[in-house]
């Protein structure tokens, strides 16, 4: 006759402890976040306008390598600034800022992003 023997499923903690299987499943992430942050390296960058066209706000998205003055206008096509966004100092990262076009007429506009030395522009839409 065969002998049986019982084998205990489940998992071993730091301790060498044996414990059953559990559908509750806790990660700490605090530290991995910390160490993501410091080693975050960013480009210059500047998105398209979402949604475009738009009617009458839309969100422009960046990015800064290292920090300076930051400047994001707004021009219609002859090249008249209609809005100053951002002109501020900013430090590397991520940025967003809506854009809220309700007092201008319908068209097409450019948005040019300048930070130290990146220079960047793109066409946006307002479709009233």
């Amino acid at each position: 006759m065969p002998i049986l023997q019982s084998i205990k499923s489940g998992q071993k903690d730091y301790n060498n402890y044996l414990s059953d299987y559990s559908s509750v499943v806790s990660i700490t992430f605090g530290q991995m976040r910390k160490i993501y942050a410091e080693n975050t390296k960013y480009d210059y960058n500047l998105s398209q306008n979402f949604p475009n066209p738009f009617n009458p706000t839309t969100q422009i998205s960046y990015s800064v390598n290292s920090a300076g003055n930051v400047a994001l206008k707004v021009y219609d096509m002859l090249g008249t600034e209609v809005a100053s966004l951002v002109n501020e100092r900013k430090e590397p990262g991520n940025y967003s800022v809506t854009f809220n076009a309700s007092s201008l007429p319908s068209g097409i506009y450019v948005y040019k992003l300048t930070a130290n030395e990146f220079i960047s522009t793109k066409k946006l839409m307002l479709v009233k």
